[in-house]
């Protein structure tokens, strides 16, 4: 244990002596679990770091891009030159997305959630999900 470990630790049992964390929120029950647990542990400050200040994986972004897409093309008129353009953008995130592993995990997420919210509207899902 390095000496700013057993200082840490100091400080920590000088506090509960105190009993500075007696009336904390949630005192008994477990810690949620951490949403970086299947990051390796030493690119785990360096993710949250980047997290935090707004950066995404590129994956996300694609995705976030893709529903925004969709979403736009649903405005616009069907055969327009606007729809057109759309589309090939749409097309060209989708396969950037199937290119990996976590793009394709996103993709199928979001068809599986297409298809619930579907079901639970009544309506019939699509027939290529």
């Amino acid at each position: 244990m390095s000496l700013l470990d057993r200082l840490a630790d100091a400080h920590i049992e000088a506090a509960v002596e105190r009993g500075e964390f007696d009336d904390l929120s949630g005192s008994g029950r477990p810690l949620p679990p951490d949403p970086a647990r299947r990051v390796p542990a030493e690119l785990r400050a360096g993710y949250r770091l980047l997290k935090n200040a707004g950066f995404v994986p590129p994956e996300i972004e694609a995705q976030r891009q893709f529903r925004d897409l969709e979403t736009l093309l649903e405005t616009v008129e069907p055969r327009s030159a606007e729809a057109e353009r759309l589309t090939r953008r749409l097309r060209w995130l989708e396969t950037r997305l199937r290119s990996t592993r976590q793009g394709r995990a996103l993709l199928r997420r979001g068809a599986y959630a297409e298809t619930v919210r579907s079901r639970l509207a009544g309506g019939a899902p699509d027939a290529d999900t």
